[in-house]
This record gives structure tokens, sequence and C-alpha cells, in this order.
């Protein structure tokens, strides 16, 4: 038999007023579904990976219902603000030089890093009628150039910048060029300054001539040319954030693959 008051219950049930109130209250209680509150993270990736970082905040904001904010930039540039405590929660660098430093600094979680993506580098033209040209050691990039400057990344400190000095330099290149080579803060911007008509070629990722219909790409860089390209991903010592491994171990899922394949990634792990 069912009560809803205790002048109801009262008389049917060997019991004080307040054990069965209080019994009600237990009830609802077990009976109430327990909220689980949003969180926030904070991740620091290189600008090169604008596009396939917004599809993944998209979908793990989408799968988890926390939040997710991007810092996208060069790698030296997020490197040198995460050395000088800026409050990023997850590091993804466009080389391992810069995880390394940070990793020698203590301020790598232990663990939690991992070798995420790979790349490749092209040159790239602002016209698109320009003809393929065939990377070697006798090519001509001086004259191909002309009274033109080629737009790399910070060739000293951006990996984009990095690998196309390497690649240059051991073909027998850079030295003819250097002189003409506009740096440029990151490779988004270097691929700005083909896009826009301000240099007639420029070296960026493959992934970033993909993604601007403005550039057409001329040649691809030999991989034997410059240093494997590896985008370590980790998590920081700086932060206790609990969502560090839930975001780690999603950029390994399905979904996170699927955006990263999409923009012309290749998966460091298979």
């Amino acid at each position: 038999m069912f009560c809803e008051t205790y002048q109801e219950c009262e008389g049917l049930l060997p019991v004080s007023k307040p054990v069965i109130f209080k019994a009600a209250a237990t009830a609802l209680t077990l009976a109430t579904p327990t909220l689980v509150q949003a969180g926030d993270i904070t991740i620091f990736a290189a600008a090169s990976m604008s596009n396939a970082m917004a599809t993944v905040k998209e979908r793990f904001e989408d799968a988890t219902g926390h939040n997710l904010t991007l810092s996208l930039a060069g790698s030296s540039a997020l490197a040198r603000q995460i050395q000088q405590g800026a409050p990023a929660d997850i590091f993804i660098s466009a080389n391992p030089g810069w995880m390394d430093t940070l990793e020698q600094d203590g301020l790598v979680a232990d663990g939690t890093r991992f070798d995420l993506l790979t790349n490749a580098i092209v040159l790239i033209a602002a016209d698109a009628d320009d003809a393929p040209i065939e990377i070697a050691p006798d090519m001509d990039l001086a004259r191909l150039l002309g009274d033109g400057r080629l737009a790399m990344a910070l060739v000293d400190a951006v990996p984009a910048g990095i690998y196309g000095k390497a690649a240059l330099t051991s073909l027998g290149l850079w030295d003819s060029v250097a002189p003409q080579v506009a740096q440029a803060r990151n490779v988004r911007a270097a691929l700005a300054f083909v896009a826009t008509g301000e240099a007639p070629l420029g070296i960026v990722y493959a992934t970033d001539a993909a993604a601007d219909g403005d550039v057409t790409v001329v040649a691809t860089f030999p991989p034997d040319t410059h240093p494997p390209i590896v985008y370590p991903a980790a998590g920081m010592t700086e932060s206790d954030n609990p969502l560090i491994q839930t975001f780690l171990d999603f950029l390994r899922g399905p979904e996170a693959r699927q955006a990263f394949e999409n923009e012309g990634f290749g998966m460091a792990e298979n």
C-alpha cells in the first residue's frame, strides 16, 4: 500500500514521522541523476593545424560537453609562452625540437608525450598556371623567383621554416636564394604572402597548401632532404586539469583521426 502524506500512513506503519520523511528524502536523492559539470581545457597547437583543430574542437565539445579553448600560433611562440607561464593544458608542436625544449625544462608531464601527426613540405606558387617543378640540386630557384621573394616561416625558429631551410641546404640551394627569402612569423602567414601575390613562390606544409585555393603546389620536397616532419603532443606539468588525458585519448580516436586525415595529415601512430 502506498500513501503520499503522513496522515494517510499514520497507524499503518510502526515508524515515527521523522523516520518516514527521512526515508522519503533519501529515496528522492537516490532517484535524482547526478549532473556532470562541464570542464574547460586549453590547447596550444601549431598554426598549421588551424583547420583540423577547429573540427576537432567542435567534435570534442559535442562528444563530451566540455569546453575547449584553442591558442594557435607558431610552435616556437607557443613554447616560449609556456616557458613564461602561459596556462596551457596541452601543447601540440609542429616539430619535436620545441617539445624537447619544454621537456628539458621539466614542463612536459611524464608519460603523456606521443607522436600524433606527420606532414610534408611543398613549393607553392601564386600563379595557377605555373608548371610543376622538379626538386633537384640543379634546380635554379633563384631564376624562378626573378625579382620576387620566397615566402617562408621563420627559418631558425618556426618548424616549417626550419624544415624548408634544411631541404634547401641539403640540395645546395640555400645560399643562392637566402637573400630573397621573406620570413613570416608562422607558416600560415607565409602562405598568405603567396596567396595574395606578394611573393611568387613559398615553402609551406602540404596541409596548408591544400587548405587554400589561391595557391598551387608546383613541387613536393623529397622526405630525405629534411628531418621527418612529426607533430608531438603532450600534457603540461604546470596544469592539474583532469581533462588532459581525456583530450589526449580523443586525439588518438576515430573522430580526431578523420579530421586530421581530411586536412591531409598523416597519423604518426597507425
